[in-house]
């Protein structure tokens, strides 16, 4: 039996590899699209079947066999990205395909959405609310808004449905993301090179500059959670995966600080006006329903995982877990 890993190059998707491969698990395809990108160095310590490009993969698909779980993770995850035709592509009808075929063959489907479906947050944050009324601010969340309401509707579903809503995820592996990685690896990167962070100033009356909030989520909490529902078929359902606790990028930025042993500097910058009517000031996830499934682990707090990652990855030459 063996497990598809989509965005298996990926940040997430690769340490989802890593937790595999510690569990012993090598009978794993990864698709991808790694092209001239530097995720290629993902994979140098991962043990897998094959690599698969995500067009060539669809190609392939119903010629594999013993496909016990697709754990889907592939996906554009840009929330700045503006081409819509290209997400619903990429992002909705890729994903129907796939969850067709666990569907036909009856096995476990794992995959994406994301806390971005909440949109300004007015409605909260609880993933057992009626989703359908959710408003994403942009287009990538709609994307995935979409898929969870498509699901949703499907009356035949396969052996296993997971939908999962990451929150604000940081960690190890992360490193080709760009302007899409967490505060904490532009953070290291900016105290390394001018010996400062630079956060954004608020432009919301109730939060001061730099103490906007999230749920920041460390990424061996996340492969720990999929581990959780590998190891659980007869769980399903969509969950919320952050920490159930709001942190500020102050808080964070302090982190970064600590971590490398040095005396705090930050400054506070202008928002970019395009972000500006679709910034979240608050998110924090409602994790009730993963415990009433199950699932009893501790989530790392911001200052641990800050401090795990920016020591033992960041500071280490960018260290691949």
């Amino acid at each position: 039996m063996s497990i598809v890993v989509t965005g298996g190059a990926g940040f997430i998707g690769s340490c989802v590899v890593a937790k595999l491969n510690q569990l012993g698990r090598e009978d794993i395809y990864i698709v991808d699209n790694v092209n001239t990108s530097e995720k290629w160095m993902n994979l140098r310590n991962k043990k897998y079947i094959r690599y698969y490009h995500k067009d060539e993969f669809l190609e392939e698909l119903d010629y594999l066999e013993g496909i016990e779980a697709i754990v889907h993770l592939g996906a554009c995850s840009a929330t700045t990205e503006q081409d819509f035709d290209y997400l619903y592509r990429n992002n909705f009808l890729y994903s129907t395909t796939l969850y067709e075929y666990a569907r036909e063959h009856q096995i476990s489907f794992l995959y994406a959405s994301s806390a971005a479906t909440y949109g300004d947050g007015e409605l909260g944050f609880d993933d057992k609310m009626d989703y359908r009324k959710l408003l994403p601010l942009n287009r990538y969340g709609y994307s995935k808004q979409l898929f969870d309401e498509w699901e949703g509707k499907q009356k035949e579903k396969p052996r296993q449905v997971v939908g999962m809503k990451f929150f604000n995820v940081y960690g190890p592996n992360e490193y080709a993301k760009g302007s899409m990685a967490s505060m904490i690896f532009h953070g290291y990167k900016q105290v390394k090179e001018n010996g400062c962070i630079k956060l954004f100033k608020s432009y919301k009356e109730g939060f001061e500059d730099g103490k906007q909030l999230r749920d920041f989520v460390y990424v061996k909490d996340i492969c720990d959670a999929i581990i959780f529902f590998l190891e659980n078929n007869g769980v399903s359902g969509l969950f919320n995966l952050g920490t159930g606790h709001a942190d500020s990028f102050y808080n964070l930025a302090e982190s970064v600080f600590i971590a490398l042993d040095l005396e705090p500097k930050i400054e506070f910058i202008e928002m970019p006006e395009v972000l500006r009517g679709k910034y979240q000031y608050f998110t924090e996830a409602k994790m009730d329903k993963l415990r009433e499934a199950g699932f009893t682990k501790h989530f790392y707090d911001l200052r641990k995982g800050t401090i795990d990652y920016v020591q033992n990855y960041l500071d280490q030459g960018f260290k691949v877990w």
